[in-house]
């Protein structure tokens, strides 16, 4: 006997029957939980801020309620939604994924993203598309360009909103939000919610809702972590190590690495493993990036490697597993790059490969995410070993290790490539975030560095790895008098005597630091969960003022931190003895002064002024050294210079307004688009008179009639060259019959 059908479905949702069969046929049965909130609310007309973690189905949250809202195709008002992506990737996505959902609407949606041909996209916004997926750069380019009003715009989607600011597209955003009216309904989806997002919403936004599911969840379910430390020349070896023994030949792996510089590197590293790879980084032409990335969404290639460029909104069915091969300086970036897999309720695994001075950014993270940091003892076993800080064994790293030395001693390429990412990543480290100075403080009394292998990994025999983990914490109890020397020599005697006299108090050092360390463990089993625990925040829907809502403050690990440093520094000051640094009168002593060292120092000044108008213009600017011309250039001192003036007021650079428009109506010949419309209406009604006069009369002074019409109308270049042409025929033509006449009229005359 089957069991009721589950309640709730799309079918509860009211939506038309366009739309739903769309649904269903993309494989959608049960809505998820951001989209059970989401879309009826979307319905009604709401603007909704949508907060939820990665892989919860955000993209059919906005795309059902715009499918619903539009109805069908119409091609006279112009563009009715508008959908802004940070990434080309993620654009190129939402458009897959509105071909999909709603191919029985009859909808045109196009893409306008930045690298591609800047004709084309004027040519697609002239064919008054329902829906516009695009990246802000290039949009504000088309809408300065264009002169678009955009005022037929009824939705409005920012797509990872937060991203969008993160990125710099601020100013690009205000811009197209100026030409938006103010009638339209926007929806905000976003991991996070800033400071800066929060404003925008408050200023953009009308009486909006702010949904937060799952938001405290942060990871997927389905998602296991390792976590591998190394040294940092041995990552290559570890990453080889992972591709080659532990993940399975036929599964999916993403690889994200911190420079364009390692992505190359890794690349040329496998194919010289004979592992099939693409890669993807943000400086790589666009349709080289959209290749790479239908390879791996196809399954023709199982590893991609990228940059951070991937590391938000990319959905790839069936992702396996995520390797970071450089640990994210920020825990937000972490959360988002793991979350490619695990999506939509099934199971990946993350590999983090760890160096020393990524350690307190893995601290950082376990107190994001409210887990304890749970390091893989040398000897013994502990419960929760998935998510252990451990090593692998050093045999197979070795192994690796010894083939990639030998493929750096034959190939050149490899070795410069070497020297350039080494060089990038000194750049990048300098350019990284720092970690927390309470992690940096915790991570030196930790000692990840001893942490024991993961038994995940531990293929090799344990009597090998037991050998190679005593030779490494061998420490030789004899100095280096005693070592190799003989047992009647002086320095063997002096220091004899010496170890016996101290004798005790050798004892004593180390009992003190055994105890120690056995402390700190007890110490970070027990007393590291209390302190890391985060105040946990309600994740029902709030339908109240979207400022009042926002608000909460969520206590993280690094304000708890920031709260105890407070406590431990804070100091009471004895105001019978305390001298400041400044007198308590100090300001009203400086403005009654009258002959100071900073008036008289105001008053001396030399004036060097030009004598002409030219060497007076040449003073007020600037000299700079131009790279290209290898000269020194002027640069104008005027903040408004190589600028314009958009109609919201605001500055944009002057390169947003080129005349490539104008250039592109001459060539393709659409001047007069303005009154396309007259023009249709206009030949509709002419059919309808054809329609209408059968008689052969009629059809006779019709035809009179549209002649004097065209005679009448502006006619193109072509058509003048080709009536010139016809006159020009009709000339030599009556020119050739005179001729003609007139020798016949003399012959007669003759005779």
């Amino acid at each position: 006997m089957k069991g009721p059908k589950k309640s709730g479905g799309f079918q509860s949702m009211a939506l038309s029957f366009p739309i739903l069969k769309g649904i269903l046929k993309r494989g959608y049965k049960i809505p998820t939980p951001i989209q059970r909130k989401t879309i009826p609310l979307a319905l009604e007309g709401r603007d909704i801020v949508a907060m939820a973690r990665t892989g919860s189905g955000k993209t059919a949250c906005f795309l059902i309620p715009l499918f619903e809202k539009l109805k069908t195709r119409q091609t006279k008002t112009g563009a009715r939604a508008l959908i802004l992506s940070p990434t080309r990737e993620l654009a190129l996505q939402t458009l897959k994924f509105i071909k999909e959902l709603g191919r029985f609407t009859g909808l045109k949606a196009v893409v306008i993203l930045g690298g591609d041909s800047m004709d084309n996209q004027f040519s697609i916004i002239h064919e008054n598309p329902d829906i516009i997926v695009a990246t802000p750069g290039r949009f504000v380019h088309i809408c300065i360009e264009m002169d678009l009003k955009l005022k037929n715009v009824e939705y409005v989607v920012f797509d990872e909103a937060d991203r969008l600011f993160e990125m710099g597209f601020g100013e690009q955003i205000q811009e197209i939000v100026n030409r938006l009216p103010e009638t339209r309904q926007t929806l905000l989806f976003s991991a996070t919610l800033p400071k800066i997002l929060v404003d925008f919403a408050k200023a953009g936004l009308n009486d909006p809702v702010l949904l937060r599911l799952d938001v405290e969840s942060k990871l997927p379910e389905g998602l296991m972590l390792s976590f591998i430390t190394c040294r940092p020349e041995e990552k290559l070896a570890v990453l080889l190590c992972l591709l080659k023994r532990i993940i399975k030949p036929d599964s999916q792996t993403i690889i994200f690495a911190e420079t364009m510089h390692h992505v190359e590197y890794i690349h040329q590293i496998l194919d010289k493993a004979n592992i099939s790879n693409t890669f993807i980084y943000s400086n790589l032409d666009p349709c080289a990036r959209k290749i790479n990335a239908a390879k791996f969404q196809t399954g023709k290639v199982k590893v991609l490697i990228v940059t951070d460029v991937a590391a938000r909104g990319i959905d790839i069915p069936y992702l396996d597993y995520v390797i970071n091969f450089n640990f994210p300086a920020k825990s937000k970036l972490f959360v988002h790059r793991v979350g490619r897999c695990a999506r939509a309720g099934r199971v990946g695994t993350a590999y983090n490969i760890v160096s020393s001075d990524e350690y307190p950014y893995l601290l950082d993270l376990h107190l994001f995410l409210g887990r304890p940091l749970t390091i893989m003892p040398s000897t013994g076993s502990i419960e929760n070993v998935e998510s252990a800080v451990g090593k692998m064994p050093q045999s197979m790293i070795e192994e690796e290790l010894g083939e990639l030395i030998n493929w750096h001693n034959s190939s050149t390429d490899l070795t410069n490539m070497q020297r350039v990412c080494n060089n990038a990543y000194q750049r990048y480290v300098r350019s990284r975030p720092g970690a927390s100075t309470e992690s940096v403080k915790r991570i030196k009394e930790l000692c990840i560095n001893e942490a024991g292998i993961l038994p995940q990994y531990s293929d090799v025999s344990p009597t090998a790895a037991d050998i190679i983990s005593k030779m490494k914490s061998y420490r030789p109890k004899g100095t280096i008098f005693e070592i190799g020397t003989k047992a009647n020599s002086v320095d063997y005697q002096v220091m004899k005597t010496k170890r016996i006299f101290h004798k005790e108090n050798i004892f004593n050092f180390h009992k003190k630091i055994e105890d120690r360390k056995t402390e700190e463990v007890n110490m970070t089993s027990k007393n590291l969960p209390k302190k890391i625990n985060l105040p946990s925040s309600s994740a029902e829907e709030i339908n109240a003022a979207f400022s009042t809502v926002i608000v909460p403050k969520k206590r993280s690990g690094d304000d708890l931190y920031k709260i105890s440093k407070k406590k431990k520094t804070h100091t009471k000051r004895d105001e019978e003895y305390y001298i400041p640094y400044s007198a308590p009168d100090k300001h009203t002593e400086e403005g009654l002064a009258v002959n100071t060292f900073a008036t008289e120092a105001d008053k001396a000044q030399m004036d060097l002024m030009a004598d002409n108008e030219d060497s007076q213009h040449l003073q007020k600017q600037l000299k700079k050294w131009d790279r290209k011309k290898k000269k020194m250039v002027t640069i104008d001192r005027d903040p408004k210079a190589k600028k314009i003036r958009t109609e919201s007021g605001v500055w944009i650079p002057a390169t947003y307004k080129t005349n490539r428009y104008n250039m592109w109506k001459e060539k393709s010949k659409v001047d007069e688009n303005d009154n396309e419309s007259d023009s249709e209406e206009e030949s509709l009604q002419t059919q309808k008179l054809r329609t209408t006069a059968n008689t052969h009369w009629a059809r006779h002074n019709q035809k009179l009639k549209d002649k004097v019409k065209t005679k009448n109308e502006l006619k193109k270049p072509e058509q003048i060259l080709k009536a010139r042409k016809l006159l020009e025929r009709k000339r030599r033509r009556n020119g050739r019959k005179n001729s003609r006449g007139k020798g016949q009229k003399n012959h007669k005359r003759k005779h």
